[in-house]
């Protein structure tokens, strides 16, 4: 699959935007008391995590085809 620029350059932005609620996340659960919402921020955490590998493997691929093209 051949990637656009600005279709990078949206990935980069989204990569951004989920490192930022990841990080809000992960600060304030140990703010918070309630265990519940607790679990809620730790599957908050644990999905973003994972949806930051697989933009990083998406992003991986793009700069692959730059250097090759």
């Amino acid at each position: 699959m051949v990637f656009a620029l600005h279709e990078t350059l949206e990935v980069h932005e989204i990569a951004a935007f989920k490192t930022i609620c990841m990080t809000k996340s992960k600060t304030m659960k140990a703010l918070v008391s309630d265990p519940k919402l607790q679990a809620i921020m730790q599957h908050d955490v644990d999905t973003s995590t994972r949806q930051l590998q697989e933009l990083g493997a998406i992003l991986t691929k793009a700069s692959q085809q730059e250097l090759t093209m």
